[in-house]
């Protein structure tokens, strides 16, 4: 049971950090007019995005505070030592996973507070 649901969090950790409108990627909906430099003011906020990497000392920590935690309480639940690798590990996917989409997500507001920096009516 535990492997099935190992093989459906880990791809959909993937496609999360895969999509293109996400994360330093993002493209912002822009309300009225856009000027000439469009395309190199998103260039460079986006630029300025990817130096907050997706993956970084959070995410580790994240994952080990994951591991740790289903571990622990996979033994307090099952009252045994049976299966606390695959705990662990399904715990530091999902927490390296969630650490992994909140950078993400800070990426895609560094471009929105960027371009509206220069000018642009970001609305989404």
């Amino acid at each position: 049971m535990l492997n099935r649901k190992l093989s459906l969090i880990l791809p959909a950790i993937l496609v999360a950090g895969a999509c293109t409108n996400t994360g330093a990627n993002y493209q912002p909906i822009v309300d009225g007019p856009v000027s000439p430099n469009y395309n190199a003011d998103l260039a460079q906020c986006q630029a300025v995005a990817r130096q907050q990497g997706t993956i970084d000392s959070n995410t580790a920590g994240a994952a080990a505070i994951g591991a740790a935690g289903a571990a622990g309480t996979k033994a307090i639940i099952d009252d045994s030592a049976s299966d606390l690798g695959r705990a662990a590990v399904a715990g530091a996917l999902v927490g390296a996973g969630a650490s992994a989409i909140q950078n993400t997500q800070k990426q895609e507001v560094i471009v929105r507070n960027c371009m509206r920096g220069r000018g642009y009516n970001v609305v989404g």
